[in-house]
């Protein structure tokens, strides 16, 4: 049995459509109504990381758990510990890229080391999913691409080697279901380093019509993050941003295509896959 966990996010919604047919599958879910994409065999439970009794739940007799968590806090604690008691041999857990670099220091980066640390040391066997940021957060931008024919973001020129969550999954799949994966930790990226300039101008030449970038200073980001997230990860955030205005995300790594026997996918093809979200109805 595997365990999904994050099913209603970018990139278990893609693990729960890659598993093979013939595998028993379970998925933990918060709002079971909301998972997409899972084999008509799966089980779906219903839970949450506070809720230890729906943790035994979820984890009775599986194999391989994989471990998606997303607001900074004990769930991977409580995961980890749940896990660990029902005999759990495989996680793997998706983290982030900025874990390897020497000068994140933000909460986000702190508290994903302590989870990688965390499984390390849980006597279970692992493998880390180090993603360099999804090419999906482009779709951030899909109202004022609708709406006014307008990119914003900071720092139009710097580059990142974004990664297609379709392949991220792709790898998390192998992980989960294959052998040789143990004790392993995988930096996942794109096949080059693009800038939000670029992928404006490339979504303009998908959608056959002019885009315009307009660059954020430090100020109207703050503002623009300020209405969506908590103070302490908007400075994250910003802070990543300025990491990457310095370069540190621009490096590619060669595990998706050693992995996969492909090249990674490039940002085109995300976006061409995804250009509905652009376009005006």
């Amino acid at each position: 049995m595997i365990l999904v966990t994050g099913a209603t996010g970018r990139i278990g919604r893609e693990v729960l459509r890659r598993l093979p047919a013939d595998q028993a599958v379970r998925v933990l879910a918060r709002n079971p109504d909301r998972v997409t994409g899972a084999p008509g065999t799966a089980e779906i439970v219903q839970g949450d990381y506070g809720d230890s009794q729906s943790l035994t739940r979820a984890l009775r007799g599986v194999r391989a758990a994989f471990l998606v968590t997303s607001r900074v806090g004990d769930d991977d604690v409580r995961f980890v510990r749940a896990a660990v008691s029902a005999g759990v041999r495989h996680v793997v857990k998706l983290s982030a890229a900025a874990v390897a670099d020497p000068g994140a220091n933000d909460v986000i980066t702190r508290w994903q080391r302590a989870n990688e640390d965390l499984v390390r040391g849980s006597g279970m066997e692992w493998t880390l999913l180090r993603p360099r940021a999804f090419m999906s957060n482009a779709l951030a931008w899909a109202e004022s691409v609708r709406a006014q024919h307008v990119v914003r973001a900071q720092y139009g020129s710097s580059p990142n080697a974004c990664v297609d969550p379709r392949d991220v999954a792709d790898v998390a799949v192998r992980a989960l279901t294959e052998a040789g994966h143990a004790g392993r930790t995988y930096t996942l990226t794109g096949p080059e380093p693009i800038t939000a300039a670029q992928q404006t101008a490339q979504l303009a030449e998908l959608l056959g019509r002019p885009l315009r970038f307009e660059e954020l200073g430090a100020d109207q980001a703050r503002a623009a993050l300020g209405a969506r997230y908590p103070h302490d990860l908007v400075e994250a955030l910003l802070a990543g941003a300025e990491r990457q205005r310095a370069g540190a995300k621009a490096r590619m790594d060669e595990a998706v295509p050693a992995l996969l026997g492909r090249p990674a996918a490039c940002f085109r093809v995300w976006a061409r896959d995804h250009l509905g979200s652009f376009s005006s109805p």
